[in-house]
């Protein structure tokens, strides 16, 4: 097992290539996103439903530990311009063996 940094940004689906971008700057090896989120928020921004659920995505990433300076230094200015959260964790990740054949 190995210990590893989980990265989960919430955004709209606009800032996307600007969100994937400073993943990728940060040395970040994958992700996956999920288009289509919708859900409520504790910073107070208060937008219909419906109009904004096909239009926010959901990104999860995993990175070492001494990357994530360099992911928050990228992600920081889009979603202060922009808007979004970014959540930070532990996570342990469970490595397994290759099959051959």
């Amino acid at each position: 097992m190995e210990t590893v940094k989980r990265i989960e940004i919430i955004a709209n689906s606009v800032e996307l290539p600007k969100i994937l971008d400073g993943l990728e700057k940060a040395g970040v090896p994958g992700y996956s996103v999920i288009r289509g989120v919708a859900g409520k928020s504790t910073k107070g921004r208060s937008r219909d439903l419906a109009m904004t659920m096909l239009d926010n995505i959901y990104v999860l990433a995993f990175c070492e530990p001494d990357q994530i300076s360099a992911v928050a230094e990228n992600i920081r200015p889009v979603l202060n311009k922009f808007g979004g959260s970014c959540f930070i964790s532990d996570a342990v990740e469970l490595l397994t063996t290759k099959c051959v054949g």
